[in-house]
C-alpha cells in the first residue's frame, strides 16, 4: 500500500564522506611508506690524457695458421712439423725483422691468427715455440663473423 500518493520520488544523492575517508587513508599510507632520500653530489675531477700518442708500433711477429694447418710468419710461408721447428722459424723471423728494422726492440709481440677450423695443436705449437724462444708477449688476433 502506497500511502504517499502525492509525493514524488526522492532523487538519489552520492554521499562523498566515505569516499573522502578512503582517500585520506590512502594518502596517509603513502606518506608513511614513502622513503625520502637525499642525493649527495660528489665533486669528482676526472683525469685527462695529456701524453702524446706513441708514434712507433711495437715490434710484431705475425703468425698465421690456415685451415690446413700451414704456418705463415710475417707473410712468409714456413714448414715446421712441431714446436721446436716453429721456435727455430720464429728466431729466424725475428733476426730477419731486426735486420730490416735495427731500431726494433728485443722482445717482440707474437700475434697468432688462426683459422676457425684449424687443428688446436697447431696453435699450441706456436705458443710452445714462443715459450721456448722466451717471448713473453703473445696475443691472439680475432675477427668477427660475417653472417
Amino acid at each position: 500500500m502506497n500511502f504517499r500518493k502525492g509525493k514524488g520520488r526522492e532523487e538519489p544523492e552520492i554521499n562523498l564522506i566515505p569516499f573522502i575517508d578512503v582517500l585520506l587513508v590512502i594518502l596517509i599510507f603513502l606518506m608513511v611508506t614513502t622513503t625520502y632520500s637525499k642525493f649527495t653530489e660528489l665533486q669528482i675531477t676526472l683525469p685527462t690524457a695529456d701524453a702524446d700518442k706513441a708514434l712507433d708500433r711495437p715490434f710484431e711477429i705475425n703468425v698465421a695458421i690456415d685451415a690446413e694447418g700451414n704456418y705463415t710468419i710475417n707473410n712468409v710461408r714456413v714448414s715446421a712439423p712441431d714446436a721446436i721447428g716453429m721456435a727455430e722459424e720464429l728466431k729466424s723471423a725475428v733476426k730477419a725483422s731486426q735486420i730490416d728494422r735495427p731500431d726494433s726492440k728485443k722482445d717482440p709481440v707474437v700475434i697468432i691468427s688462426a683459422d676457425a677450423s684449424t687443428v688446436h695443436q697447431k696453435v699450441i705449437n706456436v705458443l710452445e715455440a714462443a715459450r721456448l724462444d722466451g717471448f713473453e708477449k703473445v696475443t691472439f688476433a680475432a675477427q668477427t663473423s660475417t653472417k
